[in-house]
């Protein structure tokens, strides 16, 4: 048989997919209800096949946003002539979306909740289809030299170069198309290091305390802010495998390395719990106190990844708890008094700062001509009434710190307090540049993160910082 004739086999997850079937339909029904997890090892004594079924039953993976190699598109594209077949063990309930999708193959074969079409099975089904060496064969993993084992000529797909030589003992290696290799830069961007910035607040009772002076205190300092960094990485990373497909129906998210298809869901899965590991550890070096708020912390944010996210009003309170849980981490890792202003300034505030990022989304949401931002519970229509709630949280942060300035608690911490009266105009400045920011549709970043590279925003906390040690 000619290679013009010889039908071209391709494999799906992590071939003709940046990602793989079986782990995308897990995330997305534990996305849908987490207690689905105690249904997991019950239908896996079934059988994967059973498994497979059971998942794809339950869960939706829109063809039209799946991160396809556009590499074996092309090649797909280009050999119309030959019979080609999507050959995978991905179930048939996910799979015949994708094959009609594309509208590529004349052929698909693949698990039907029996039998589990991988390793030898699958190469059983290509040699009784096609005959031995019948057929050509894409893979990306050394579950597939068992097919190229019968196979008359291999194609490596996003594989190691061990893998290339393995296969060239079995069979023609025909070509390889060779995986994109990810660095560090890629690994900085899932994990969010830039997001860190937000923990920065766990410094701040240093500076409210008076104790930037204090060695000890700001070393525990640092150690309480690594601690959670590497604890919200942790949940960064687990979001994002959860939100798989809301984030590629995103026009920014859709670039995020797993949703691009840029890291494999595999390693994301590994690297979650390792990171919240490894954070809790470091807060045990601090003392337990920390530790135990940094365990709040982490339930509170992963209750927001996977459900309370998307309840209105519930998500913007919690946002705001979570900044204001950073602030009494710090507190607590420092051993100082817990202050009732700051709290209450800092719920307020942060209040305001979470209803900019809901309009924000919904600005977006509104120009691309959609009625709702995705996977929120909010419609463009609640635009204006988020605009007034969070300018008046915004203020109301500010008649806190007012208040405070008179108070007991600042006469026996300032020598002049009376200065701090100027941060009361600074204050009220810059929230409401945000908040005209926003309304002009220019916040395009989280408002913590655009507070910390706006050149106004840097000039304003410089001048806020100056009138607060002049006050000292």
């Amino acid at each position: 048989m000619s290679t013009d004739s010889r039908p071209l086999c391709v494999d799906l997850d992590g071939t003709l997919l940046r990602s793989d079937v079986l782990y995308e339909s897990l995330l997305a029904l534990l996305a849908q209800n987490p207690l689905y997890v105690f249904m997991l090892p019950l239908w896996l004594l079934k059988g994967k096949a059973a498994l497979k079924r059971e998942l794809a039953k339950r869960t939706t993976l829109p063809p039209e946003t799946l991160p396809y190699d556009e590499r074996v598109l092309e090649l797909l594209r280009t050999t119309p002539q030959r019979p080609r077949v999507l050959c995978t063990a991905s179930d048939a309930l996910l799979v015949t979306p994708i094959a009609e999708h594309l509208g590529l193959f004349e052929e698909v074969l693949c698990s039907d909740g029996n039998r589990n079409l991988a390793g030898h099975r699958k190469a059983g089904a290509l040699v009784e289809r096609f005959g031995e060496r019948g057929f050509d064969y894409l893979g990306n993993g050394r579950v597939d030299l068992q097919v190229w084992k019968h196979a008359a000529s291999a194609i490596v797909v996003n594989g190691a170069d061990s893998l290339a030589v393995a296969a060239a003992k079995v069979t023609t290696v025909g070509s390889t198309l060779p995986r994109a290799r990810e660095g560090l830069k890629t690994w900085v961007k899932a994990l969010r290091i830039y997001q860190w910035l937000k923990n920065l607040l766990v410094l701040v009772p240093l500076l409210t305390a008076h104790r930037f002076f204090d060695i000890d205190a700001i070393i525990q300092g640092v150690v309480a802010f690594l601690a959670f960094g590497l604890c919200a990485s942790g949940v960064y990373v687990l979001n994002d495998l959860l939100d798989l497909t809301p984030d590629r129906l995103h026009a920014r998210k859709r670039l995020r390395p797993f949703a691009a298809g840029r890291l494999p869901i595999l390693q994301g899965l590994l690297v979650a719990p390792l990171l919240t590991l490894s954070g809790f550890a470091l807060a045990l070096t601090c003392n337990w106190k920390f530790a135990l708020v940094l365990v709040g912390y982490y339930i509170m944010t992963l209750s927001y990844s996977l459900k309370l996210k998307r309840i209105v009003m519930i998500d913007v309170v919690l946002l705001a708890a979570l900044y204001t849980v950073r602030i009494i981490g710090g507190t607590v890792a420092i051993n100082a008094d817990m202050s009732f202003w700051l709290l209450a300034f800092s719920m307020f505030l942060f209040l305001s700062l979470a209803l900019v990022k809901r309009y924000g989304e919904l600005e977006s949401a509104l120009s691309s001509g959609k009625e709702t931002a995705i996977g929120r519970g909010y419609s463009v229509n609640d635009l204006p009434l988020i605009q007034s709630m969070g300018t008046s949280a915004g203020y109301l942060a500010v008649l806190v710190f007012a208040l405070y300035i008179n108070s007991p608690a600042s006469i026996q911490l300032y020598s002049r307090p009376e200065l701090l009266w100027l941060l009361c105009p600074i204050l009220l400045y810059w929230v409401s540049r945000v908040w005209v920011v926003a309304h002009r549709g220019d916040m395009h970043d989280d408002p913590i993160v655009f507070a910390a590279t706006d050149r106004v925003s840097q000039v304003v906390g410089a001048l806020g910082l100056l009138a607060l040690l002049i006050a000292i």
